[in-house]
């Protein structure tokens, strides 16, 4: 904050180049208890909880996606193998039996 500007305009200064929509709506909500007249000390605290269940999300989100990205190269890669290695000496007996 520099002197002279106000507040307000400070924070909304420092907003402006922040990458990240979490770090962005920090500032966002302390001009907005400023002007509501709620105490500023709560605000990184329900902030900090908010950005850590959204992150929290994220992750599952990204987990439960896994799976289906898992299916293919198992499907085409693994399983031939494994049914290969499994199934001829299967194969090789029954046809020795045969023949």
């Amino acid at each position: 904050m520099s002197v002279g500007q106000a507040r307000k305009d400070a924070y909304q200064a420092f907003s402006e180049p922040m990458s990240s929509p979490d770090l962005g709506r920090f500032p966002r909500s302390v001009i907005r208890a400023d002007t509501c007249g709620i105490a500023i000390a709560d605000v990184p605290r329900v902030q900090a909880a908010e950005m850590r269940m959204r992150r929290r999300q994220r992750a599952e989100e990204q987990a439960m996606e896994v799976p289906v990205k898992v299916v293919f190269p198992l499907v085409f890669c693994i399983l031939p193998v494994l049914f290969i290695v499994l199934l001829t000496p299967a194969v090789i007996s029954i046809a020795k039996a045969f023949s």
